[in-house]
């Protein structure tokens, strides 16, 4: 039984790296408790960012093609922070590659891990509420094929209704309908991406 003494009781044991690739890599991990051993195999993604662009009560929504709904799928603008970027770079990134708008004022609006098991992929999402349009964008048709303005009580009913499926978007623009309702939580937010922005990443694995 994992109680919280057999949790200060574990023995976390090194990393060791099972698969590779450009884009994520997969570490074996066995955590020791006084009367069992996990294995556990973390999937590093490295971390996330979305944002979500919103004018007079209207949200940005960019479509894509995605392989686990064999189908087009409407999003906010987001992707992976790249060495060296900070998510504040990568949000203002991904907005102009997929959005074709500079944002400028990136408020933190949500921090989340997509799941807490065995996928780390540590998730920073912004709000954007001052852009200009960059106009020397080009819709990357590999990308994204569409773009919209949607009422923000239109993108909520779509969630509802399944037609917004993905896990970021569907965090976003319900963290976007509460902080609406409750402005206080602005500095509480901010307080919770600094100290994630400034946490150590993972140990290194061993070969």
């Amino acid at each position: 039984m994992i109680t919280p003494a057999a949790i200060a009781d574990r023995q976390i044991g090194p990393r060791s790296r099972e698969y590779e690739n450009p884009y994520f890599h997969v570490d074996q991990v066995i955590v020791e408790f006084p009367d069992h051993a996990k294995r556990i195999f973390v999937s590093e993604h490295g971390q996330r960012v979305g944002i979500l662009i919103a004018q007079d009560a209207r949200i940005l929504l960019v479509r894509q093609y995605r392989l686990l709904v064999d189908g087009l799928a409407w999003e906010i603008p987001g992707g992976r922070v790249d060495a060296g970027e900070t998510p504040r770079e990568a949000a203002f990134r991904e907005a102009q590659e997929e959005s074709g708008l500079n944002c400028y004022a990136l408020e933190p609006l949500l921090y989340f891990h997509p799941g807490l098991d065995t996928c780390n992929n540590p998730t920073f999402v912004f709000l954007a509420e001052k852009f200009e349009t960059n106009h020397q964008w080009r819709f990357a048709a590999q990308e994204v094929t569409d773009r919209v303005w949607l009422p923000l009580a239109e993108c909520l009913r779509m969630i509802f209704m399944g037609q917004i499926v993905d896990s970021l978007t569907v965090s976003a623009l319900l963290a976007h309908q509460v902080r609406r309702q409750q402005l206080d939580l602005q500095a509480v937010v901010t307080q919770q991406f600094e100290s994630e922005v400034s946490r150590p990443a993972p140990p290194n694995s061993s070969s």
